[in-house]
């Protein structure tokens, strides 16, 4: 068996494009005070409102606990809040609160100067192109054997 080099893994030209860009958008949301993730946090919860750590762990196609690792400065912080479910008092919800949307609302404006320096860096046509196939990678059942 012949063994591939490195550069022809997609897992590992992914993560590496994925940690480039995230810390371009880090670098401009950093006057917020929120990194990228936690900026995709917070707009995920304003989008969808409040969610369980489940929900909002496969919306993000993000691992539960490592979520709940990055929710815990933002608990800490104000800016989301966990409550007790309304359709499952067993359950607990992630609730965006008031300081949450402020502060997201603030880094709006750091996060929508990365997104216009990563387009005209890379091209607004294949920007868009680039979304389209991520979100179908996102979405394709992938099954070990």
């Amino acid at each position: 068996m012949t063994l591939a080099p490195p550069e022809f893994c997609t897992c590992l030209a992914l993560r590496q494009a994925a940690r480039h860009v995230s810390q371009f958008y880090d670098q401009h949301l950093a006057p917020s005070g929120l990194r990228i993730t936690q900026f995709s946090i917070l707009a995920k919860l304003k989008a969808r409102g409040p969610l369980t750590i489940n929900s909002l762990a496969e919306a993000l196609v993000m691992d539960p606990t490592t979520l709940g690792r990055n929710i815990l400065p933002l608990q800490r912080d104000g800016l989301i809040a966990v409550v007790r479910g309304v359709g499952d008092r067993r359950s607990k919800e992630l609730r965006l609160t008031d300081i949450g949307l402020e502060r997201l609302n603030e880094a709006w404006k750091y996060w929508a100067a990365a997104q216009a320096g990563f387009d005209a860096a890379f091209g607004s046509r294949q920007d868009s192109e680039l979304r389209t196939l991520m979100r179908t990678v996102a979405s394709t059942e992938l099954v070990a054997e």
